[in-house]
């Protein structure tokens, strides 16, 4: 058996510009009025997971997503960087899943991949910050797990050694397999496109993909298996459609407000200690700190 190693990855929409209209009145993302990225923290996870792959021979890396048709994109985008293949978990019924129903669509289509040695994942999303699904689906899974990792010191085919961020520092442990890993954005960031790798998987695209495409792929698809995204369906993973969406989900979200910060006054300090002085007794004096 190869040295099987998952990536969870997730495409996000685009928080750092929250607007009015980015959520609806059921309380979930209204994804399509911001644009979607690869999570970052899952960049993490990737590097990550590429990094074992680089130490053990015959190692893959296998990418799992659950999204819309257009999450694709990024299992491409860790195709390009280096993972094998990938899986899609796309159907309407998923839609509006919060991370219980999420990490349990995800540890199903997990155990479809069984064996594996390692599941990698970011910390967190940046749509959530929930930090939840990684150590959530490792549960049902019911493998150990190592959170917040933040470097990879050894690895081999029996054992892995990680340095992981805690509140007060660092701290390193040992852990045989299986195992799942949720990486900290202070990890390595994700190395860039390699460029034959952008060149193979440029056509890689789902059954859904391909049927909206005006060009007949067929003969290519024939010829380089490799092409193909799996896209698997509430039915495809075995899924219970009452843990699933909205009426599987106790989390719901009532309000988001988009916070903006505005300077009323500012003041120019020069580096003389009369200033500095000045601003801390002001600080003091207005319990602002101390």
């Amino acid at each position: 058996m190869s040295f099987r190693i998952i990536v969870l990855a997730k495409q996000v929409p685009d928080t750092r510009n929250v607007g009015k209209d980015a959520m609806k009145a059921d309380g979930t993302v209204n994804r399509a009025a911001l644009p979607a990225i690869f999570n970052p923290e899952d960049l993490n996870a990737l590097e990550f997971a590429l990094k074992v792959k680089d130490r053990i021979l015959g190692a893959e890396v296998i990418v799992v997503t659950m999204g819309p048709f257009r999450a694709a994109e990024i299992i491409r985008e860790a195709m390009y960087r280096g993972a094998d293949r990938g899986y899609l978990l796309t159907d309407r019924k998923f839609a509006g899943s919060d991370t219980l129903a999420t990490s349990y669509a995800i540890s199903l289509a997990v155990k479809k991949l069984v064996p594996f040695h390692l599941l990698v994942a970011g910390r967190q999303a940046i749509d959530g910050d929930t930090a939840q699904v990684g150590p959530q689906t490792a549960e049902k899974l019911g493998i150990p797990q190592v959170a917040y990792a933040e470097e990879l010191i050894a690895v081999d085919e029996e054992k892995i050694t990680i340095k992981r961020r805690i509140e007060r520092g660092v701290e390193t442990v040992e852990a045989g397999y299986p195992l799942a890993v949720t990486v900290h954005g202070s990890a390595d960031p994700c190395r860039p496109r390699h460029a034959k790798k952008l060149m193979t998987f440029k056509h890689a695209k789902t059954v859904t993909e391909l049927q909206n495409e005006t060009k007949d792929y067929t003969d290519l698809y024939s010829a380089r298996p490799y092409l193909k995204i799996d896209e698997w369906s509430v039915e495809d993973i075995g899924a219970n459609e009452e843990f699933l969406g909205l009426s599987g989900s106790p989390t719901k979200v009532k309000a988001i407000e988009n916070v903006v910060f505005q300077a009323k006054e500012s003041k120019v300090l020069t580096s003389s200690d009369d200033d500095v002085e000045g601003l801390i007794v002001e600080l003091l004096e207005g319990h602002i700190i101390g």
